[in-house]
């Protein structure tokens, strides 16, 4: 009686490396697209955070200021203050400032200020304030707005709702859009309303 020979087999550890080698390269592209995913989304949802406080911030500063001379630079500089790291009042657009309904929807058309330039407002105590901004339309001009309880004449029956609405452009910090495809650039904007503080 002849006895056969057993036929040889490979370790089953090199077959179990070759197989982890290869369930690693199919999730590896996963895990890295979905850890991208989470830093950007985490940097954006800071820059929106950011821009709608500094939209509030600034909104409140208007109702503040009402009609005096140099409202809108003390506006446009709370806007630039309230803009925190890591995100960057230079990626800010533009800067819209409108008579609102109390919900918020526009009435008339904006004041607009582009972030360009340069626009410098003279207090009535003599003081000065310079802002990285420049006006492309002024119609909501700060003469125009009514702090007046009693009312201001036609449209401002009462005392005014006042908007500000800030224009941001977020640069992705990842390159994640390499792999979903698309631009560089995210652009969006948050608004904010308050009533003018009445003057009696």
């Amino acid at each position: 009686m002849k006895l056969r020979p057993r036929p040889t087999r490979l370790p089953t550890r090199r077959a179990g490396r070759g197989q982890a080698l290869v369930e690693f390269a199919l999730v590896f592209p996963i895990f890295v697209v979905l850890l991208l995913g989470i830093i950007e989304f985490a940097f954006l949802f800071n820059a929106l955070l950011s821009v709608n406080y500094s939209a509030r911030d600034a909104a409140l500063a208007a109702a503040e200021a009402g009609n005096g001379v140099g409202a809108d630079c003390v506006i446009l500089d709370t806007v630039d203050t309230s803009v925190g790291p890591p995100t960057s009042d230079n990626r800010i657009g533009t800067v819209e400032i409108y008579q609102a309904t109390p919900n918020g929807v526009l009435i008339g058309s904006p004041t607009l200020y582009t972030r360009t330039g340069s626009t410098t407002c003279t207090f009535v105590d003599g003081t000065t304030l310079t802002v990285p901004y420049t006006r492309t339309s002024n119609n909501y001009p700060e003469a125009n707005r009514c702090n007046v309880l009693g009312g201001c004449g036609v449209g401002h029956p009462t005392v005014d709702n006042v908007a500000v609405k800030v224009t941001y452009t977020h640069t992705y910090v990842t390159p994640l859009q390499n792999f979903l495809g698309g631009g560089t650039t995210l652009t969006f904007d948050r608004s904010s309303v308050m009533r003018m503080e009445p003057v009696l």
